[in-house]
């Protein structure tokens, strides 16, 4: 079983990242951690708008904000590994990170703009290795039935996230930090 699983940028500034973390690591089969971009994305979004650049510029550097995220999930976890790309994650060990290539995105006509972020890019890669689910790990509170339209009105998911899981061949839960750390039973 591999379970894809997106952490929120926002768990670091709500303090539970590390928990998060710790619980993966007794998560069943394969676990692969998506980075949402956090403090590093938010000083992107300030610099575009501060400067006008383009916003495929803006996703590119998006991009080496989930990098940063990577790396600093495996500062706070070391025995997992990180990973850049899908070819990599079957050799990466039970739980790794994802450490997006932005060549491999590119190649793959990811489009590029702030409707595709870390949300959407997790479903992609979801689809690219098979996973069995998808679990998006947010900081907010999520009720339970909301549909992925209501999710996305209520800037929840972003506005690409439909269009990556529209034919997904995986279970996909949205799910609030608390939900992850109560316990394994309460996920399943």
């Amino acid at each position: 079983m591999i379970t894809v699983v997106k952490l929120g940028g926002s768990l670091l500034s709500a303090k539970v990242l590390p928990d998060c973390l710790a619980g993966l690591a007794a998560y069943p089969g394969k676990v692969l951690i998506v980075p949402g971009g956090g403090v590093f994305a938010d000083q992107v979004r300030a610099a575009q708008k501060q400067w006008g650049f383009n916003d495929v510029v803006a996703h590119r550097m998006a991009i080496l904000a989930m990098r940063q995220m990577a790396w600093l999930f495996h500062g706070l976890h070391p025995d997992f590994g990180v990973f850049e790309t899908v070819a990599a994650a079957g050799n990466s060990g039970k739980t790794a990170i994802w450490s997006p290539c932005p060549r491999e995105l590119e190649q793959a006509g990811v489009a590029a703009g702030w409707h595709v972020t870390s949300d959407s890019l997790s479903a992609w890669l979801a689809g690219r290795v098979g996973a069995d689910e998808l679990l998006l790990v947010k900081s907010c509170p999520i009720r339970p039935g909301d549909s992925l339209a209501r999710l996305q009105q209520q800037g929840i998911i972003d506005s690409g996230f439909a269009h990556f899981a529209e034919h997904a061949g995986f279970n996909i839960r949205i799910i609030n930090k608390d939900n992850l750390l109560a316990s394994h039973d309460q996920i399943h």
